[in-house]
């Protein structure tokens, strides 16, 4: 019994890291994502925003079991059919925001809470909603239990805003819609943006950026194809 156990003790300690060897894949994927940026020829991310990557601790919003792959640039599952971006994606559209600390965002698609936990180290407050009931209470625990006080969770159908927080600075949809939704463009600040990908799910998605003018004019972008899990809800 005792060889048995020391035997799965000595498998499964590769699987373990500590906070230096994630400190270090961490900086690792900052360096990737600065590279893959300038492959797909984007404008250099902000310092800032890197500097974000360089610090969330990614394995901490994936399941256990994937936390070894964490900070590898790609996305995860996270169960209920629903996946944590890929971090050049994550740190795409963050960047595309052009965040400030005095911003207030919507975020429509909780999942795990790492895109959230991303912008709340560079705003002033984040509101997030998760229409699947199991994302958005383990999400909000979760946030909280990292002390990410500045995020505000709720369960509910993100098509429709979060209109008792309007209007936001920016505006952010982690889930492919059909269209932009028309609450969304409602709330949204003259001045402000939104990134929201575009498509159906067997069809070609589309990142746009969405900028709002102070007549109220829309200005939309296209960025480039992406793959995102669909927005649910009644639309």
């Amino acid at each position: 019994m005792r060889t048995l156990l020391l035997c799965v003790l000595v498998l499964a300690a590769p699987a373990l890291a500590d906070d230096a060897d994630f400190e270090a894949l961490r900086a690792d994927l900052v360096d990737e994502v600065r590279i893959y940026a300038g492959y797909a020829g984007d404008d250099p991310f902000s310092d800032a925003v890197l500097g974000v990557i360089g610090r969330v601790e990614r394995h901490k919003f994936v399941p256990m079991q994937q936390a070894r792959y964490a900070y590898e640039n790609r996305p995860l599952p996270i169960g209920h059919g629903q996946t944590i971006s890929q971090p050049y994606i994550v740190a795409l559209m963050t960047d595309l925001l052009e965040p400030e600390d005095t911003h207030v965002v919507l975020e429509v698609g909780t999942g795990s809470g790492y895109q959230a936990a991303v912008l709340a180290e560079l705003v002033d407050h984040v509101y997030s909603i998760e229409i699947i009931e199991a994302l958005a209470t383990s999400a909000g625990k979760r946030l909280q239990s990292l002390g990410y006080d500045n995020v505000t969770t709720k369960l509910g159908d993100g098509y429709y805003g979060w209109e008792e927080h309007a209007p936001f600075d920016s505006i952010i949809v982690t889930a492919a819609a059909s269209h932009v939704p028309p609450p969304l463009i409602e709330q949204l600040k003259p001045g402000g943006k939104m990134v929201i990908p575009v498509g159906g799910r067997f069809m070609t998605q589309l990142l746009l950026l969405l900028e709002k003018g102070d007549d109220g004019e829309i200005v939309t972008r296209q960025i480039g194809a992406v793959r995102f899990v669909p927005l649910t809800g009644e639309h």
